[in-house]
């Protein structure tokens, strides 16, 4: 997953530095990978060439002027909305509270582009009732995260140290 792909040109890159040969140029590295799972390194190029999911998120403006672009890019996999980064350059505010016109127009510029490229689309999700409904629109959702749900669970475990 990259952050902030705003053009056709840096998806390319993004695909080109993901893929092993012969569909791109990443390097080979360590034999481990293809050691732990018992096959040659040849092998374990060629699997994870069709079964690595490339993702790219879609965060500014310049982004979703350009999404259409940057969906067609083959090798791209999922198209994932930052939507916190998305309303902070569409709105000049962040959180989006969700309605506003401009960020929902996005929203469905990006879900339709996507769609019309036959790649996933997910978005951020923080509440498992949105990620609810969000599963209804988008094919994947990220439920919230990780820092976020640490300091959850830390904030539970002092209140109960607390009584």
């Amino acid at each position: 997953m990259v952050p902030q792909i705003n053009t056709a040109a840096e998806a390319e890159l993004v695909v080109k530095y993901s893929k092993f040969p012969p569909y791109g140029l990443r390097g080979q590295g360590s034999p481990f990978p293809g050691l732990a799972h018992g096959i040659t390194i040849p092998q374990y190029m060629k699997s994870a060439n069709e079964t690595l999911l490339t993702c790219i998120q879609i965060e500014t403006r310049e982004g979703l002027e350009n999404v259409d672009a940057i969906c067609a890019v083959d090798g791209v996999d999922i198209v994932f909305i930052g939507p916190n980064d998305l309303a902070q350059s569409l709105l000049g505010y962040v959180p989006a509270r969700g309605d506003e016109p401009e960020f929902v127009a996005a929203m469905d510029k990006i879900v339709a582009s996507a769609r019309k490229h036959g790649k996933w689309v997910s978005r951020l999700s923080n509440s498992g009732k949105l990620a609810k409904e969000h599963l209804q629109v988008y094919d994947t959702v990220a439920l919230g995260a990780d820092m976020k749900a640490i300091t959850m669970w830390y904030q539970n475990e002092l209140q109960d140290v607390r009584g």
